[in-house]
């Protein structure tokens, strides 16, 4: 990679993908602030507190809101770049994350627990555009692929996701910004990557495949293919991108609806739904929301919770690294199989030992070590892979209308999950795991079943095979 294409891809991560897994876990430390601050000001405005179940569903709103606007702003991403191109859609979304940061930031101020509602819908559109703008970063393809002038970075997202869940651990920690005077600056806090990413992609030249392909400009294309690979002789680059030019304007994309109804990729359709849908309903949302309140439930004590909830992260990014390194020698196969196997084990041990504690204290450690287990079995197969083998199931007429609908799935699971669990949690107690569990062993057993594997396949071979 030259100098200039690994800094856009690193800034690109950094301003995008980090404060998206920063957004997931920011509400799991003050969660008990935010519930104190929902309660006295509505006792101040009707002259009477909240009551548990109603102060539950306005916190669980304020959790999983942040999903719907992902899936919002995942359905907008197209109109972006088609309108502004890459560089331009990342700096109008960075927009919103400074909107965000004001309403999340002066709520506490102003009295008001709608402009933290707000600020996290608000958070949730940039971060459903980001990341997906985030997956494709200009370097020229020498695979013979034939899919143009696109590299994916999954792996990259996945460990800035990673790190964005551990910033926010640490900086939740109660010597810095984990008291209660100072949760609306911790909600906030995302706006300075964001900034940071907004003063400096001016720096950096715009995709040369959208310069080319969608704005016809060579000379653009040029400079920036110039500066993005270091070389002067880029003819053989422009000439890859012509024909991908001539090739898309030659092909007809998919709609949603047709996609749905076409028998040929039935197989695929069907893989691509229940590795979305299960990578959310695994459970992994819930361990980011509500760690802190599975720890109490687990009886580790108060003092500690942060700091354990900090080491977790942490393995969590060992993990993403791991996951990163070993994805192109291991395979897609395996590595997402014995994720969801770990994740579903995980699961059921976090119930056994949640029904044992009372009479073997010890089992609080194993608590740990299962949530534990569950980050990191996600963080080396389900975070990145479902993404990655949504566009290897799929020839590129069909790619589009595939990542709408498993996006759409993935937020609207995600929104699920953060809104439901604390009901689960408080009607079923220690056997609502078990619903993880089983999602977990299911979608392992499909995978298992019916996916093959796609590393080094064409998409005619992967057909084939699905036929």
């Amino acid at each position: 990679l030259t100098f200039s294409l690994l800094s856009v891809t690193l800034l690109v991560s950094f301003g995008s993908s980090m404060p998206y897994g920063y957004n997931l876990a920011v509400v799991n430390s003050p969660a008990e602030h935010i519930k104190a601050f929902y309660n006295t000001t509505w006792s101040q405005r009707y002259g009477h507190g909240l009551a548990p179940g109603p102060l539950t569903l306005l916190y669980a709103l304020t959790v999983s809101i942040f999903a719907l606007g992902g899936l919002l702003g995942s359905l907008l991403v197209g109109v972006l770049v088609e309108r502004y191109g890459r560089n331009g859609a990342l700096s109008r979304s960075a927009l919103l994350v400074l909107l965000a940061g004001g309403f999340m930031g002066f709520s506490r101020e102003l009295g008001s627990p709608e402009m933290v509602i707000i600020g996290r819908s608000i958070t949730g559109l940039h971060s459903g555009a980001c990341v997906l703008l985030g997956c494709a970063q200009p370097l020229p393809h020498d695979s013979g692929s034939g899919e143009g002038f696109v590299f994916p970075t999954g792996s990259v997202e996945g460990i800035f996701i990673c790190l964005g869940v551990f910033s926010a651990q640490v900086l939740g920690l109660p010597e810095l910004l984990g008291k209660d005077r100072f949760w609306p600056l911790f909600l906030s806090a995302m706006v300075v990557p964001a900034s940071l990413q907004l003063l400096l992609l001016h720096c950096f030249p715009e995709s040369p495949r959208y310069l080319l392909i969608e704005r016809n400009d060579v000379c653009g294309a040029t400079k920036a293919l110039h500066r993005f690979l270091g070389t002067p002789d880029v003819q053989d680059v422009i000439e890859e991108m012509r024909e991908e030019q001539r090739s898309l304007s030659s092909m007809e994309m998919v709609s949603v609806w047709q996609l749905l109804r076409e028998r040929s990729v039935r197989w695929q359709t069907l893989s691509v739904v229940v590795l979305n849908a299960g990578m959310q309903l695994s459970g992994i949302d819930a361990i980011w929301f509500y760690t802190n309140t599975i720890f109490e439930n687990a009886r580790i004590p108060v003092s500690q919770i942060p700091y354990t909830t900090m080491g977790t992260g942490a393995i969590e990014v060992v993990a993403g690294l791991i996951g990163c390194f070993t994805i192109e020698r291991v395979g897609r196969r395996p590595l997402i199989i014995t994720g969801f196997c770990a994740m579903g084990v995980c699961s059921a041990g976090i119930t056994i030992s949640l029904l044992l504690q009372a009479a073997l204290p010890w089992m609080r450690y194993v608590s740990v070590a299962c949530v534990v287990g569950i980050i990191a079995g996600f963080c080396m197969g389900p975070a990145g892979i479902p993404f990655l083998m949504t566009a290897e199931l799929f020839m590129q007429s069909h790619r589009p209308a595939a990542y709408i609908v498993g996006g759409s799935l993935n937020w609207l699971c995600n929104f699920t999950i953060g809104f439901i669990f604390p009901f689960l949690q408080m009607s079923a107690g220690a056997f609502c795991y078990l619903v993880f569990c089983g999602v977990c062993l299911l979608v392992a057993l499909y995978i298992y079943l019916v996916i093959p594997e796609t590393k080094n396949k064409t998409f005619m071979e992967i057909s084939h095979i699905f036929a």
